[in-house]
């Protein structure tokens, strides 16, 4: 059993070049064991922490790293004794069992003392925080250990997450952490006000008149009030005799989700598999296939005759069974696990497609897919499903500089 005694060396200032190899060069002079090191900048500022083992005279090494920091301008605390602990799968270091993102605009300091102080109530210890995101909302990722890993302990946690997101102003997700939430693999969108603004089919009724009928049987199907299948039925037949030019008309004017190329762009870099399943139409979902450089899609087939629609699908319907049979397809067909999938979609007609896949994220919802999902956004930005991922803003903006893009702020 090792007699060295811990020391804990905590370093504050300026970020500048040159403070670690100060510091690690009397570590060195001294010949401890390095046990451990977290290192983080928060706009501009350094916090450098340095946990060593020290075989003799902890004292001497201690006044030598206040000497060698004054000389870089740098504050410095030391610690000496065993108080300390050196074991480094203790709660806080490596034994994080959950992972939270949290999203706001803004995120205040009242929301994180909420989400802090929950937290405790169910014995989670918040062991890391880092910032995932500053733009277009705030983001920041937890994580998270539990002092008893249980089935019951994990539906608590996610009960009380779901509590607070429930209350407005924050978007919360919770996942377990390890090595699955970093399997995802392949990720399917819904199309209309997911994907894209707006509902198509309601554009293609306004061409002849019937946006307000159509848009009322939309609703009470997305609130899960009817049908897909009835309610598509139905408003197809409103859309009877429309000239099929009409759908290219409609393609040309559809206006993509905040975020919405940022999203792809980016998971196709990770090699992510991405596409869609829609109870939309394929004729308008092509055109976005193409556009997006997307992998597949599912959506239905209008009937047309004669150069017009006859107010028939022809073929079977991509309902919302038909959704969640087209992810487990897609998901074997690039030999992906569903576990690997993540799903997103808006309305009730998603509620299979988000249960069956690993992580199902809800985007500006009914209240009926809400329930369900695994995580739910409210902020109209499609980006955000990066950083429930994992992904930051500064690795988007990175890899986009490095291909020459733009930097995507006003």
């Amino acid at each position: 059993m090792s007699t060295a005694t811990p020391v804990l060396i905590t370093t504050t200032g300026p970020d500048k070049p040159g403070v670690s190899s100060v510091l690690f060069a009397v570590l060195t002079r001294h010949g401890v064991e390095v046990l451990d090191v977290e290192q983080v900048v928060i706009r501009g500022q350094l916090v450098l922490g340095v946990l060593v083992g020290v075989e003799s005279d902890p004292e001497a090494l201690q006044e030598a790293v206040e000497q060698a920091m004054a000389t870089v301008a740098m504050d410095v605390e030391v610690r000496i004794g065993a108080a300390i602990g050196t074991d480094p799968f203790a709660q806080g270091k490596h034994g994080s069992t959950h992972v939270m993102v949290l999203l706001g605009r803004p995120v205040t300091a009242r929301a994180v003392t909420e989400v802090a102080g929950r937290l405790a109530g169910v014995d989670a210890n918040i062991d890391t925080i880092r910032s995932i995101a500053d733009y277009p909302v705030t983001g920041l990722e937890v994580h998270l250990s539990v002092a008893e890993d249980t089935e019951a302990a994990d539906a608590e946690l996610r009960s009380v997450i779901a509590d607070v997101a429930s209350r407005g102003g924050l978007d919360l997700s919770i996942e377990r952490a390890g090595l699955a939430r970093k399997a995802k693999r392949l990720v399917v969108f819904d199309v209309d006000s997911t994907l894209i603004q707006g509902e198509v089919i309601e554009m293609l009724a306004a061409y002849v008149g019937v946006e307000p009928q159509v848009k009322e049987i939309t609703d009470a199907a997305m609130r899960g009030e009817l049908n897909f299948t009835e309610s598509l039925e139905r408003r197809v037949a409103l859309l009877k005799g429309l000239p099929e030019t009409v759908l290219d008309e409609v393609a040309d004017a559809i206006e993509l989700t905040p975020g919405a190329r940022t999203t792809i762009r980016t998971l196709k870099r990770l090699g992510f598999r991405c596409g869609v399943v829609s109870g939309g139409f394929t004729r308008i979902i092509d055109r976005l296939v193409e556009d997006l450089g997307l992998d597949f899609a599912a959506a239905n087939d209008l009937e047309i005759a004669e150069g017009k629609l006859t107010g028939r699908v022809v073929g079977d319907i991509v309902d919302r069974a038909g959704k969640a049979t087209a992810l487990r397809r897609f998901a074997a067909d690039y030999g992906i696990s569903v576990s690997q999938c993540v799903a997103v979609g808006d309305g009730a007609n998603d509620i299979d497609m988000l249960a069956a896949a690993g992580m199902g994220i809800a985007f500006n919802a009914k209240p009926a897919l809400r329930e369900v999902a695994d995580a739910a956004l409210s902020y109209p930005y499609l980006d955000a499903v990066l950083f429930l991922l994992g992904v930051t803003r500064s690795e988007v903006e990175a890899a986009d500089a490095a291909d020459g893009l733009p930097l995507l702020r006003p």
